[in-house]
């Protein structure tokens, strides 16, 4: 199935700024979920993030601030699991991509209860870490077993927009270059 801009939701889970020091390819990471959500504003996509305990895990990350729409606090690891918070979704869109920090632990649960409530969770492999490589990389193989699609920043944007041929395909192509 390839991912439509009309159904898709970028969701950036817990890239706190308190958190960062301890990730793993935190820059990286960032980085990828900064052209996520730049992408997905050109392409009419909705950005939002959720912070986790943001008393003490800070805010979300300043270079992403300018690009989430609207953030949902949460005390859950899954933020599935907080009240309030499937309410909080857009309307009419059924696919989540999901881009953040602690795969294995706040995006892992949280994409399985999405994938539990009825949702289609999708993870951008590239926009995720963890604080060990262990711990990402069987992240990744539970989300997979799951049958969750692991993709990149790329294949999102690109198959959002289908064609060279899309109004917004030059300064998509700037954000990736």
């Amino acid at each position: 199935m390839l991912l439509d801009a009309a159904d898709s939701t970028v969701l950036i889970v817990d890239m706190q700024e308190r958190l960062m020091p301890a990730i793993m390819r935190a820059e990286d990471s960032a980085v990828r979920a900064r052209v996520l959500a730049q992408g997905a504003q050109l392409l009419g996509v909705p950005v939002l993030a959720t912070e986790h305990n943001a008393d003490a895990l800070g805010a979300t990350i300043s270079s992403l601030q300018g690009c989430v729409q609207s953030v949902f606090h949460k005390r859950h690891f899954s933020a599935a699991g907080e009240p309030g918070f499937e309410a909080w979704l857009p309307p009419g869109r059924k696919t989540i991509l999901v881009a953040g920090w602690e795969s294995h632990v706040c995006v892992l649960q949280t994409i399985l209860g999405l994938q539990a409530a009825g949702w289609r969770p999708v993870l951008v492999a590239d926009a995720a870490s963890s604080r060990h490589q262990f711990d990402y990389d069987i992240g990744m193989r539970r989300i997979q077993a799951a049958g969750v699609p692991l993709i990149t920043t790329e294949m999102a944007l690109f198959e959002w927009m289908g064609s060279c041929d899309h109004t917004q395909f030059k300064q998509v192509l700037r954000l990736v270059k």
